[in-house]
């Protein structure tokens, strides 16, 4: 069997594997209303409901674009939700899913933000994570999918070992918990769960070069499939030190192997930037670089 043969059996396997775990995203999701858990933290009139409130659509025009948050911050757990982002030419917008510990100075916060494109280009997903106040831990990885064709789902798992991003259950980031080498982990500040739909044409795309084409808004995003499992705070002080709560289970605290070969096949093939190896911003490479998975 040729190279050629083996790299192209590989991809075929691979992504028959991340297809298998879209199904099974679908088949476990468990849903709640949007305002069972969330609130409209900014242009109201911008949200609208759907299906009874089990899903909402995001709008973005040229007056607002707008937001939401959960009711309650949690500390540790798994948030998912499934999202269709805008079609089209989206260039200079950004729809964003992230946790936050919405404070002043110490900020906890671990983002997905979803970077708008010129029509015919891929969408680029863009991870950060926040810890103590540091941040400037910017990853971004195209998606090998069109993400406004469908729903997709895209997760935080969040425990004292790590934080994973997921897309349709497959890693695209792994943030370890490397206290142990001086970094900061995020684990003593509870956080919320938001999302924006905003103007961003000053970086967004292609570094800014690419502007929102107004004379195609108003922009829609949208979002189904709530899911939080977590500790809220306020609630019981003991919940987010039980080592009975399943995220924090064995099986969870790292990278399974077939959930490791996913993982390296996004880096591999579907990375574009990646702050451990941008040698003008870190001469040095940070020391949470060195660690893997």
């Amino acid at each position: 069997m040729t190279h050629s043969s083996r790299i192209s059996i590989r991809n075929i396997v691979m992504h028959f594997l991340i297809g298998f775990a879209v199904l099974l995203a679908k088949i476990d999701a468990k849903s709640t209303t949007f305002l069972q858990d969330f609130r409209v933290t900014w242009s109201d009139s911008h949200i609208k409901q759907l299906d009874g409130g089990m899903g909402i659509q995001l709008l973005l025009d040229q007056n607002s674009g707008c937001g939401f948050a959960s009711k309650s911050k949690y500390l540790f757990g798994r948030v998912s939700m499934k999202i269709k982002l805008i079609p089209g030419d989206s260039a200079g917008t950004v729809t964003a899913f992230y946790m936050n510990s919405d404070t002043d100075n110490v900020r906890d916060e671990l983002d997905f933000e979803f970077l708008g494109n010129r029509t015919g280009q891929p969408y680029s997903v863009q991870t950060n994570v926040y810890a103590h106040g540091k941040g400037d831990r910017e990853q971004r990885v195209n998606l090998w999918f069109d993400p406004a064709a469908d729903f997709h789902v895209y997760s935080i798992l969040w425990n004292h070992h790590h934080v994973v991003f997921s897309v349709d259950e497959v890693p695209i980031r792994v943030y370890k918990n490397n206290e142990a080498k001086g970094v900061p982990f995020p684990k003593f500040q509870p956080m919320g769960v938001f999302s924006t739909l905003w103007e961003a044409d000053d970086w967004a795309t292609r570094g800014g070069l690419e502007k929102i084409d107004w004379s195609k808004a108003p922009f829609y995003a949208y979002y189904k499939d709530f899911d939080i499992e977590g500790c809220p705070v306020p609630g019981p002080s003991v919940c987010a030190s039980n080592p009975a709560n399943w995220w924090e289970g064995t099986g969870y605290q790292q990278l399974d192997s077939i959930a490791a070969r996913r993982y390296r096949w996004v880096r591999m093939n579907h990375m574009v930037y990646d702050y451990c190896t941008d040698k003008h911003r870190y001469p040095i490479t940070p020391p949470e670089c060195m660690d893997g998975i």
